[in-house]
């Protein structure tokens, strides 16, 4: 078969997994800020060295059906507040009281928008409302809005306010101001959902667009005929023009949340804890019963949308975050020095502490092999920054600074996710990106977890996990107190809606795994049912309820799988050599090291101990045991933690 490319882009690390339908190969690379396209060419370009022998990107991208790609330029533009300034027209004297409720939602409000609202009254004479929103619309791009998003009450309304902007703002004159009708974006009744759904996505959009064409071109430029697809937080991907910029917020966790169910699946887990240690922060999902916790409903930086999202949740702490002393205190994050200038020991100019400093002093990272060997790090630069910022202004020796930073951030990364333990006996902690498996062991049994489990590919788990989309849409409509002839036009618009855009991605609609449902909503929006509906089911029973009908239209891509558990003997794990590592402030041991890759099914030992996977390495504290799993995954179980 053709590879399939999935790509990963973090705040600190890019990570590429490339699948020929039967093996893998990644790579991992510093993350280029000031152009995020460099870090992904230059990806794809060390992964090719390791397919073909030497560096041959060419062949590598014409031997690929698809690259799929996931950002996280949106959560980062949010979290920062860079992008354009939104204005908003409404008919509503309250809408600016109802965003603004709670504190996220007053913060994000007054960031994104502030005083750039503008009230209409839309049941005044056609003639008094033209000239009333020509005058609106003028203070508020005065004001600076360089994106308007239209929020009426009804869509009716919002209809009749199009007509007039389309008549008296032809493109020409109103000029680089797009416009957002919120009832055209989606058509969730719930005013203030819609409308959030509409700032957010007007505020992402340039950011996306910017990036992500500059890809797909850049591609084109090496002759490469399929589009680049972007991965969405609903778990599929579709083409840079058929996706909407909201849906990239948060995608990354969502892949590495769908290879958490793959290995939910294939041991027949639970309850699985996803924790994505990247450099900056520690994504947090659940998978239970092999189900992703989703919400239908969901939100962004606490304030509710209008589209799906994972049960995600990120804290600040990550293998990049400041180790810092704040009134005597040992703190961790949220600050970050991300890849630039990055930890003091990658030799960028860092003068700041951090995890990856820690575990370089402490003998668990070996500074020859860090990243594969792509770069050498640094311990005296390390062992000067902690000993400046920990160990002297808290008259201790560097050992036990190293000691004390280590407790803090296991607390710190347990705290992320102890919240969400319901049954620690049934719950396994799964590990996984550059930092995860380092410090997964101690922050587990902080949090009286006893299992965790690190996959083989824990170091591009998130990109590997990106590999389990199709390309897919989806679309809704409300259908409340339609009778059967309107009904049946409501569906019919969105099968062509469907085709359409299907047709765009590449493929025909026959070739598509149609996906109805009938979702039921009570007057405040909240979900009573999902129930699926065949095309041969009639319109659903007019009620009270808001109704709403669904479609996703799915076109299916190869998928690779991973190998369920079996029973397997235990035999002794074959260490390849010894590493010091100190367990105390003033103890320092020889431990076993044990390459991953070269271990048999079945192969066990028990801590202390360091394995050493493909770009990530695992601390086994004392105290717990590691199994080698048939698939090539690392068990480790807590034998002592009663």
């Amino acid at each position: 078969m053709e590879r399939l490319i999935t790509v990963d882009n973090g705040g600190t690390l890019t990570d590429i997994c490339v699948w020929d339908g039967e093996s893998f190969t990644f790579a991992k690379t510093l993350t280029t800020p000031f152009d995020l396209s460099q870090c992904l060419f230059d990806g794809m370009a060390k992964a090719s060295e390791q397919i073909f022998g030497e560096e041959d990107l060419p062949s590598l991208l014409h031997s690929t059906r698809h690259i799929r790609y996931s950002t996280t330029q949106g959560t980062n533009a949010l979290v920062e507040r860079k992008g354009p300034r939104i204005g908003i027209l409404t008919d509503s004297d309250s809408l600016t009281e109802e965003l603004s409720a709670g504190d996220g939602g007053a913060e994000l409000f007054e960031d994104l928008v502030g005083t750039r609202v503008a009230v209409i009254n839309a049941q005044q004479p056609l003639e008094q409302l033209s000239r009333d929103i020509v005058k609106q619309v003028k203070r508020l791009t005065t004001d600076g809005a360089a994106r308007l998003v239209i929020a009426m009450g009804d869509k009716s309304t919002e209809k009749v306010v199009k007509g007039v902007l389309l008549r008296k703002f032809p493109r020409h004159l109103l000029g680089s101001v797009p416009i957002l009708f919120s009832w055209e974006f989606t058509p969730d009744v719930v005013q203030g959902r819609r409308v959030w759904s509409g700032i957010i996505n007007s505020f992402l959009h340039p950011t996306m667009e910017r990036f992500l064409y500059s890809a797909e071109h850049r591609l084109r430029d090496h002759k490469v005929k399929n589009p680049l697809l972007i991965y969405r937080n609903d778990g599929a991907s579709s083409r840079v023009a058929k996706s909407v910029a909201l849906k990239t917020y948060s995608s990354g966790p969502r892949g590495g949340l769908e290879g958490t169910k793959a290995l939910s699946e294939a041991y027949g887990l639970a309850h699985v804890l996803m924790i994505d240690v990247g450099g900056t922060t520690t994504d947090v999902g659940s998978v239970k019963n092999s189900t992703i916790s989703t919400d239908r409903r969901g939100s962004i930086r606490g304030v509710p949308i209008s589209f799906e999202m994972s049960n995600v949740h990120s804290s600040g702490v990550g293998g990049s975050s400041i180790i810092a002393l704040r009134d005597g205190v040992i703190t961790v994050g949220p600050e970050s020095v991300g890849a630039a200038p990055g930890p003091a020991c990658f030799g960028f100019g860092g003068k700041q502490a951090t995890i990856t400093d820690v575990n370089l002093l402490l003998g668990v990272l070996d500074p020859d092999t860090y990243l594969g060997g792509g770069f050498s790090l640094d311990a005296a630069r390390s062992r000067a920054v902690i000993t400046e910022v920990i160990a002297e202004p808290l008259g201790i020796s560097l050992g036990d600074a190293l000691m004390r930073m280590e407790t803090a951030y296991f607390q710190r990364m347990a705290q992320s996710f102890a919240a969400d333990i319901e049954d620690a006996d049934t719950t396994t902690v799964a590990a996984f990106g550059g930092a995860g498996p380092m410090s997964a062991c101690g922050a587990a049994r902080m949090a009286g977890v006893r299992r965790v489990l690190v996959p083989k590919m824990a170091a591009v788990f998130s990109a590997f996990g990106i590999g389990f989309s199709d390309i897919a849409q989806t679309y809704e409509a409300n259908v409340t107190g339609m009778d059967a002839e309107a009904f049946g036009v409501a569906k019919e618009s969105l099968l062509a809606r469907a085709a359409r855009d299907m047709f765009q991605e590449g493929h025909d609609i026959g070739e598509c795994r149609l996906e109805w449902n009938v979702v039921l909503e009570d007057s405040d929006g909240q979900l009573i049912s999902e129930l699926a509906h065949l095309e041969s089911d009639p319109r659903p029973d007019a009620g009270e309820d808001n109704t709403m009908l669904t479609l996703t239209a799915r076109f299916e891509l190869p998928h690779a799988s991973i190998r369920r558990a079996a029973s397997t003997a235990r035999t002794p794990a074959v260490p390849t050599s010894t590493r010091k590592v100190r367990y105390a402030a003033d103890k320092v041991e020889d431990v076993p090291v044990f390459e991953l890759e070269s271990q048999a099914a079945g192969a066990s030992a028990t801590g202390p101990a360091i394995v050493e996977g493909p770009y990530f390495t695992s601390r086994v504290p004392q105290g717990w045991r590691l199994d080698v799993t048939d698939s090539g995954d690392l068990m480790l179980t807590d034998i002592i933690q009663k």
